[in-house]
């Protein structure tokens, strides 16, 4: 039976997949549409222009949540894969942070860092 620090952090690891594959739906469906601009805050001419661009970025980030979820489905065999894949997100999420914007620390890096945490601890 998992103990509750391994249920919370399949839990976290499990919103961070959420979030990635959120983020896939945001950039490659709703790049271009009103709700995809106004979450980015930018306009219809730098949508279209960029479109290309943000459904590559859709597509890493949800390769980033199949391989979560891979990791989730090998159970507490798959820690390694949950851990390689957090990492990953956290580098990205540090990264977009000081390049793009603050608010990607908060959406993207501060998960990722919680769920790594949970991991080593659970």
């Amino acid at each position: 039976m998992a103990s509750v620090l391994t249920v919370a952090s399949d839990m976290l690891v499990g919103l961070v997949a959420l979030l990635h594959a959120g983020f896939l739906i945001l950039e490659m469906f709703l790049w271009d549409r009103p709700a995809g601009m106004h979450i980015f805050g930018h306009s219809r001419k730098f949508a279209a222009a960029s479109k290309t661009l943000a459904m590559n970025l859709g597509l890493y980030n949800g390769l980033l949540a199949a391989g979560l979820v891979w990791g989730l489905s090998l159970g507490a065999a798959g820690d390694p894969v949950k851990g390689f894949f957090l990492g990953c997100v956290l580098v990205a999420g540090i990264f977009g942070g000081i390049t793009a914007s603050r608010k990607i620390f908060l959406v993207q890096a501060l998960p990722a860092a919680a769920a790594l945490v949970s991991l080593s601890i659970a």
